[in-house]
């Protein structure tokens, strides 16, 4: 097989994968993105490859961004202050990135590291919830 046909096989398999997916499954999903951006930001970092650490910052800052802008704060009383942590996380991004600061970009993944946690445990909860239970969260 060519690499296009492969990276379209790819990409559409992603797609159904996201297609298909719990909106807690979603949710875990751009964690672990945003945890990974982090990590290759940290290798560009140890590198020196100025244009990988931009790359994956500039990336987290937009899973961010989206993590913020879906957040429904009306419907949870805590979602306030998990909406102004992310505005945090997000200005500590954008800082880090313009500055080239390893220190405050892993200060910030550390954060997003105990958020993911917190997110695939809460996830796993609810997959092993009786149907009825699950089925009225979302």
């Amino acid at each position: 097989m060519s690499p296009d046909v492969v990276t379209d096989l790819q990409q559409r398999y992603l797609a159904d994968a996201i297609e298909t997916a719990t909106p807690a499954m979603r949710l875990t999903m751009l964690y672990d993105r945003l945890v990974l951006d982090l990590n290759r930001a940290d290798q560009g970092f140890e590198r020196s490859d100025i244009k990988l650490v931009h790359d994956s910052l500039v990336h987290a800052q937009e899973i961010l961004i989206t993590l913020r802008t879906t957040l429904r704060e009306q419907e949870w009383d805590g979602a306030a202050r998990l909406a102004a942590l992310y505005d945090f996380l997000h200005h500590e991004l954008v800082s880090a990135n313009v500055t080239k600061n390893r220190d405050q970009s892993r200060r910030a993944a550390g954060l997003i590291a105990q958020l993911s946690d917190a997110w695939h445990q809460a996830a796993e909860k609810l997959a092993s919830a009786p149907a009825e239970v699950a089925g009225g969260v979302g």
